[in-house]
């Protein structure tokens, strides 16, 4: 999947900024611990420093720092060449303080060569609640060139740092991790829809139905009922009972439920909260362009300077060479939306994120429950409102444009096909706003996935512009065209999956599903033979596309057949196609009614995949559409009673959209939106959509603290752990999609 790794530095950073060796005294190291001369016993061997002044001063070491840095890392202390083992567990512990107080340390122990991998960061506010600091974590790797570092930089005005006692030790037994779960009683802590299903949970170990009761903002209670026992939830390993209190339909805010001595989280009856994640669930994408400022009037709090245009420090994407090796040109590829928490830029996840917004539009065109209005001119407050043109089309069009230019020119070698992605050379570290990005940036060879991703998304656009921008209309589609006939003559130029330095890999091994979606919307923009002959002989045409886990960038034949059984045409065998997204929705359905916490999604044994939040939507994706097919309310139902494991009805009590909620992630790893590491930075904005659950765990919080976690448990809202709490352009796209199906369920 998509693995993002975090950095140490940049590459502007210590080497460049060159080391300072503070001078040496006798060494001394035990069999685990790693760090020499902690304690500064020895004066200040084994240390170094770079941009400060430093020295020992009362039994430990002392550095007066900079004012008017413009990154942490232009200021900075440390000690190299520590060895990490690979899985084991590692304390790391230090006393610092700082003056005046309230400065704050960038704490990281990583790598100290390229790429500068940070395995475990921290960011303590100094001199404010204690001087003392812990934290455990487990090594991905195994080297010898570990490194701990404590980044200074950043401050207005100068400070002066301390430190002693700093420690790290290998062998010790990994943190015990015990999330706080609130009350037992789980609900939608958002709001539940007058006409739809009301469900929640109650964790309990009673095995016989209990009461329970509905509450409103007074107390009084408005609705009874008694429990109805479902047994152990594997994919909790809680023992659990479900409350269906959906007889009461009564709009109102601030309500209750209580069973079993534990009060629920509050939550609404009614449509208002729907409206407004509709449209705060787009507007992220403003905030995640590429290529232009950020308007603080606009999105008040998120004001930013333009990322990637050339400014110095940044090297900018208006003339990006490729990799050494891969072409002798340079493309303009400015523009778009950085893919997730880091500053690459995507193809294949860029596609699927386009197809999907385009998709939320063209649902509401067709769907009878559809309003196009809502998504219309002037909703989402971006620069191009008033233009006349819908505003979700605008904030897809920033993509799209990005997108066409990432297509191989005329004259080159592999003309037509689309480069898989552009990203820096190396990883950088957190935090760094896009403007401030130093590192050379790097197009990335094309392959057949990234070109038919542009061949589908541009051929959609062709139909959905055509009634506003008639030339941008056709130039996407005389795009679409050139990428199809380059997939065809080069139908096997994959991804490698060693292509993860500075950026994710995207690797697809498998591209069957994308030439059937090209084909798929290539057809139904044009009614072209040679596109419907090419959908109906697709072994994927008859095959059942819909799995238990859901579609993503790597699995796009549901897209296909989402998109050839709603919209409009002639295609043969339409009717077959309807039929089997009933069959997939049958299936979906089945799951959620089997699920205590009402999901439709039981991987084999419970291993929640990276992102599980955006496939779970996903699969209600497939539902809400089996609902506009038929017009059957068990379809709805089930879309709707998706979206109360999402905004908190799961077994952490948490609402995974920001903002959203009594208790909802709001830590999600991003370079920008990064506030738990800077409070000078924002948080994520209202309606960011965090990844959720994954049983693979891959970053090293993740794997010091959830090592042996059950299913929903595998994730921590913490800015470190990419592998659990990231958010992404293609995530948010499945909550846009919901959000505004169920917005248009009054």
């Amino acid at each position: 999947m998509n693995r993002r790794r975090t950095t140490l530095l940049s590459l502007t950073a210590l080497l460049a900024a060159g080391l300072t060796a503070v001078p040496a005294g006798p060494a001394g190291a035990d069999e685990v611990e790693q760090v020499r001369n902690g304690g500064f016993d020895a004066g200040t061997e084994s240390w170094w420093t770079s941009g400060v002044n430093a020295g020992t001063d009362g039994g430990g070491l002392c550095a007066d720092v900079p004012g008017g840095t413009a990154n942490r890392w232009d200021a900075a202390v440390g000690q190299n060449d520590l060895t990490l083992a690979r899985g084991e567990s590692y304390r790391v512990s230090f006393r610092a303080t700082g003056t005046p107080a309230g400065h704050s340390v960038r704490a990281v122990v990583g790598l100290q060569v390229a790429p500068y991998d940070a395995y475990h960061e921290v960011v303590p506010q100094l001199s404010v609640s204690g001087d003392t600091y812990t934290y455990t974590f487990a090594s991905p790797v195994d080297t010898t060139q570990g490194q701990v570092a404590f980044q200074l930089g950043g401050a207005a005005d100068p400070w002066r740092f301390c430190l002693d006692d700093v420690s790290l030790l290998g062998g010790v037994e990994p943190e015990k991790y015990e999330p706080d779960t609130g009350p037992r009683v789980r609900v939608n802590q958002v709001a539940y829809l007058p006409r739809g299903p009301k469900n929640a949970t109650l964790v309990t170990e009673a095995v016989t139905p209990l009461p329970w009761r509905l509450e409103d903002a007074a107390g009084t209670v408005v609705a009874r009922g008694r429990t109805v026992p479902r047994g152990v939830d594997p994919s909790s390993g809680q023992n659990v009972h479900t409350i269906d209190f959906g007889t009461h339909r009564r709009p109102g805010t601030g309500l209750t439920l209580v069973a079993d001595g534990q009060t629920s989280r509050p939550f609404d009856i009614g449509t208002a909260a729907y409206e407004r994640l509709r449209l705060d669930a787009a507007k992220f994408y403003y905030t995640q362009r590429s290529g232009t400022p950020i308007r603080d009037d606009l999105r008040p709090g998120y004001g930013r300077d333009a990322g990637h245009v050339g400014v110095a420090p940044n090297q900018g994407d208006t003339r990006v060479p490729c990799q050494p090796g891969v072409c002798d040109y340079a493309l303009d590829v400015s523009g778009g939306w950085y893919d997730a928490g880091d500053h690459g830029k995507y193809v294949v996840n860029g596609g699927i994120s386009v197809w999907q917004l385009l998709s939320t539009y063209e649902r509401a065109r067709h769907a009878r429950t559809g309003r196009p209005e809502a998504l219309g001119d002037g909703t989402l407050a971006l620069p191009e409102s008033g233009n006349g043109v819908p505003d979700i089309l605008d904030e897809a069009r920033w993509e799209l444009d990005f997108l066409l230019r990432m297509q191989v020119p005329d004259g080159e070698p592999l003309a037509g096909m689309a480069h898989h992605k552009v990203h820096d050379e190396q990883w950088t570290g957190l935090p760094l706003l896009p403007a401030d990005d130093p590192q050379k940036r790097e197009l990335h060879p094309p392959t057949t996935a990234a070109t038919l991703n542009l061949a589908a998304t541009a051929a959609q656009a062709a139909r959905l512009y055509r009634k506003y921008d008639p030339a941008f209309a056709a130039a996407a589609l005389t795009a679409a065209r050139k990428a199809w006939t380059a997939a065809l003559a080069h139908p096997d130029v994959l991804a490698s999956e060693s292509d993860g330095v500075g950026g994710g890999a995207y690797a697809d091994r498998n591209v069957a599903d994308e030439f059937y979606w090209a084909a798929a919307e290539l057809y139904l923009t044009t009614g072209a033979r040679e596109f419907e002959d090419f959908v109906l002989a697709s072994p994927l045409h008859t095959a059942d596309p819909f799995g238990a886990i859901g579609f993503d960038w790597a699995s796009t034949a549901v897209p296909a057949r989402l998109d050839l059984a709603t919209v409009p045409s002639r295609l043969p065998g339409r009717d077959r196609v309807r039929r089997s997204v009933r069959a997939g929705a049958d299936r979906y359905l089945a799951t959620l009614k089997a699920h205590p916490y009402g999901i439709p999604y039981a991987p084999e044994g419970q291993k929640y995949d990276w992102g599980s939040t955006h496939q779970i939507l996903n699969n209600a994706v497939v539902l809400a559409t089996a609902y506009d097919l038929t017009g059957n309310a068990a379809y709805r139902d089930g879309a709707l009673q998706t979206m109360d494991y999402v905004l908190g009805r799961n077994a952490l009590n948490l609402s995974y959209v920001t903002g959203y909620g009594e208790v909802a992630a709001h830590n999600q790893h991003s370079r920008w939106y990064a506030r738990q590491l800077d409070p000078r930075l924002p948080a994520p904005p209202a309606g960011s959509l965090s990844g959720g659950p994954n049983s693979s765990v891959q970053d090293p919080l993740a794997q010091a603290r959830l090592q042996g976690c059950t299913g929903q448990f595998c994730y921590i809202d913490d800015i470190q752990s990419w592998s659990t709490n990231e958010l992404t352009v293609n995530w948010n796209a499945a909550l846009t999609w919901m959000a505004s199906f169920v917005a248009d369920q009054r």
